[in-house]
């Protein structure tokens, strides 16, 4: 496996955290659309918003959105998006966001461990603690209520199981231009939503279809940050950066809910950044991570 430059493996993670911070974005946007819309609903709308947005990204980049390298795990890869996807937004609806997130905050210690099971990436003994550690931090900053063992709990865990082999496969599949990646997870995504709109469709007001149209947009650019960081950095490099999510969730429930800083979450996120500057302080993220 050829080693990337370290310039590049840098621009991976700065993609990277600009990907988190826009699914905190998405994620804050989905739940509050969830509350009075199908799940699937949501999926197929979305998908429409950011195809808008990447029909003329394509006929200007003229990139073949059919690629013939590996179909099978390029499937398999829209496949786990789309699950992933439908089980976070219908897992919000009858859990707290807090505790669906804390299920997802589990995604970097998969991550990790399926990308030296998966990919035999090295996966240094400093990246596993740091990713504890942050994990730490997340069960800290979110303070999991007891619905976190609800009946809807397994869906979220199978949501972040699934998010977690999205982004392996998606690292493993590096040499694919990112547009067919990005457009057929849209799809996928927006088939297995328009699957359920003869059981569950609200007519939405034109605000909310803005608002869907938005998170298409929304997660469009997420997606494209994640496709590309992973396509220049390790899976196991930018697992931990997924913790920056909860910074910015509280940031988020600030602005648009006023939630209060309570001290869990600034002790959390204090000991996720921590993690964070270890991680950086050991490997000199951005300029030797993949050295």
């Amino acid at each position: 496996m050829p080693t990337p430059r370290s310039d590049t493996a840098g621009l991976g993670v700065t993609l990277y955290l600009a990907g988190v911070a826009m699914f905190a974005l998405n994620d804050a946007l989905g739940k509050w659309l969830v509350t009075d819309y199908g799940v699937g609903q949501l999926m197929l709308m979305r998908s429409i918003g950011a195809g808008v947005v990447l029909a003329p990204m394509a006929l200007s980049l003229r990139v073949k959105l059919i690629d013939r390298h590996r179909p099978g795990l390029q499937i398999l890869r829209v496949l786990f998006a789309g699950v992933d996807t439908f089980a976070f937004y219908y897992s919000t609806r009858f859990m707290p966001l807090a505790d669906v997130m804390t299920f997802y905050m589990a995604t970097p210690l998969i991550v990790t461990a399926l990308s030296a099971v998966l990919l035999g990436e090295k996966v240094e003994r400093f990246r596993w603690i740091a990713v504890l550690v942050g994990f730490v931090g997340v069960l800290i900053a979110l303070r999991p209520s007891p619905q976190m063992f609800s009946w809807a709990a397994p869906i979220a865990l199978f949501g972040a199981s699934t998010f977690a082999l999205s982004q392996t496969i998606t690292r493993d599949l590096r040499s694919i231009h990112w547009l067919p990646l990005v457009v057929w997870q849209f799809v996928g995504a927006g088939l297995i939503g328009a699957a359920t709109i003869p059981w569950a469709w609200t007519t939405p007001t034109l605000f909310d279809v803005g608002l869907m149209f938005l998170v298409g947009v929304v997660s469009m650019v997420c997606f494209i940050c994640i496709v590309r960081a992973l396509a220049l950095a390790r899976a196991a490099v930018l697992a931990p950066l997924q913790y920056t999510g909860l910074l910015w969730a509280a940031i988020l429930g600030w602005l648009i809910w006023r939630d209060a800083l309570s001290p869990p979450i600034i002790i959390g996120n204090a000991i996720i950044i921590g993690s964070g500057l270890y991680v950086a302080a050991r490997g000199k993220m951005v300029g030797q991570a993949m050295e």
